[in-house]
């Protein structure tokens, strides 16, 4: 079989409505290329054979190849999937999909946490090495590329597959009127809006009640008010709901970029896995992961739960860790066979 890997870039990513009334890097196209390159160099060298890539219109990973050095091409093969793109969200979601088709071993994302939802609609059991080039971040990593290929190479060629080399993640799930409608990995939202409009979310004056699957309180966003309140780590079998319905308590947080705002709530609790919240603020707007997604209007009912059915993600320091100390690094196969690289 051969050793596959895919990389969704999310051309779109870091340059939100946040960027105008935050303070938000504006994270440029040419980074993003820049990275890629860095993380096709890893996959090569840990073996990988193919790599399929969603492409988009500005052409990250066509440029990602074309701009390696003239005296050298790398050995694997880099092919984009055969798709008809949207120039929106659901790209991403068809990427996935395809890659969860033809069988890749691991899949390289370029964006946020809006991305990353995306992708984990689609990508089935393959695991994740996300590379943080969105505005909320709390899903993916700030990783050098060289590094997140040379993890996202040893998972996809199942070099290392010991314990907690690839963890799973919670999501939540969002219900309307008793049906599944969409999903979040970080946190879900209710604004006491009737219409979707912008589609970022950073004024807390409109957050009605907030359920969130972790929180830190090093992280950004609309998150990080739990991770200010109660940590929940990613690995935590418990989320976290916030109920605005009141000013008792308040707490400082990171709600932006440069954003660091008082925030005023009725009080928080722990939420069970398999818990379903319900949600009791209607009409409303739900937004999912830092984005408006989902309308819910007068007379409708809408919840949310929490389970551990998120996407697998890459560990990417233990899976490093392991791979050293197996030995792989040193193995005389991987040295004396080191052919990923052709010279002219």
């Amino acid at each position: 079989m051969v050793v596959t890997a895919g990389i969704i870039a999310n051309p779109a990513s870091g340059k939100d409505i946040r960027r105008l009334v935050a303070y938000g890097t504006v994270f440029d196209n040419q980074e993003k290329v820049n990275i890629v390159r860095r993380a096709l160099l890893g996959l090569a060298a840990t073996g990988v054979e193919r790599v399929l890539f969603m492409p988009d219109y500005y052409g990250i990973v066509y440029k990602a190849v074309n701009g390696l050095s003239s005296q050298h091409h790398l050995s694997l093969e880099v092919i984009p999937l055969e798709m008809e793109l949207t120039g929106t969200q659901i790209d991403s979601c068809r990427a996935a999909q395809e890659l969860n088709r033809l069988g890749a071993g691991c899949i390289i994302t370029l964006g946020g946490d809006g991305t990353n939802r995306m992708v984990a609609k689609g990508c089935g059991e393959i695991p994740l090495v996300s590379v943080s080039t969105g505005t909320n971040n709390v899903f993916p990593e700030m990783v050098e590329g060289t590094i997140a290929g040379l993890a996202a190479g040893l998972a996809a060629g199942g070099i290392v597959d010991g314990p907690g080399a690839v963890i799973r993640t919670k999501k939540l799930t969002i219900f309307k009127c008793g049906q599944p409608v969409d999903i979040a990995l970080i946190d879900a939202v209710v604004l006491q809006d009737n219409f979707i409009g912008s589609r970022a979310v950073w004024d807390t004056e409109r957050i009605k009640q907030i359920v969130v699957t972790r929180g830190e309180p090093y992280n950004i966003g609309i998150s990080s008010i739990a991770g200010h309140l109660d940590p929940i780590g990613i690995s935590e079998p418990r989320g976290l709901t916030i109920d605005f319905d009141g000013a008792e308590i308040g707490v400082l947080a990171p709600i932006a970029p440069g954003l660091i705002r008082p925030v005023r709530l009725q009080g928080y609790r722990s939420v069970a896995l398999e818990e379903e919240i319900a949600i009791g603020h209607i009409p409303c707007v739900i937004a999912l992961d830092g984005e408006r997604e989902v309308e819910v209007r007068s007379g409708e009912e809408a919840a949310v739960r929490l389970n551990f059915d998120g996407p697998n993600v890459v560990d990417i320091k233990n899976i490093l860790r392991q791979a050293v100390a197996s030995g792989y690094f040193r193995r005389e196969e991987v040295l004396g066979n080191f052919n990923w690289l052709k010279e002219d």
